[in-house]
């Protein structure tokens, strides 16, 4: 699994002229699923986003998890993560997973934020998205948990 995780000032996904996800301070996080994926995967994610500490405490430093500063979430599926650009000029995405494999995972993830008690917001999986942000700092990070065995 791929993670983009952004820190934001806010961010909102807009499909069709409409927006269906939309929230202030927090992480915009955009979610690639490979189809090695398994749910202890998602869960081990799902720890680390609770727990990263990436905003900024008093001092300047980067001493607060999401929940510390009561960030909202906004969570989009994105295959591209997957992409594979190192031979001729068209990505492969031979290592993203199906939608059968890929939407339990990530639907997974947005349940066990939100029984965390996160606000979160999604785009919709499988369906062409515009994603806006003012990414706070920048801080941007690439998290990325395989299957080992």
């Amino acid at each position: 699994m791929r993670l983009l995780i952004q820190r934001v000032v806010q961010a909102q996904v807009m499909i069709e002229e409409e927006c269906v996800g939309k929230i202030g301070k927090g992480l915009l996080i955009l979610v690639g699923v490979g189809h090695t994926d398994t749910p202890e995967i998602a869960d081990w994610m799902v720890n680390k986003l609770a727990g990263l500490r990436i905003f900024e405490d008093a001092n300047g430093l980067t001493n607060l998890s999401l929940a510390d500063v009561g960030g909202a979430v906004l969570m989009v599926s994105q295959f591209t993560l997957y992409a594979d650009a190192q031979k001729g000029r068209r990505p492969s995405f031979i290592n993203a997973a199906q939608p059968n494999h890929a939407l339990p995972l990530f639907d997974k993830m947005v349940t066990d934020l939100r029984q965390l008690g996160f606000t979160v917001a999604t785009g919709r999986f499988g369906t062409p998205m515009q994603v806006s942000l003012t990414n706070d700092g920048p801080f941007t990070i690439w998290l990325e948990k395989e299957r080992t065995t």
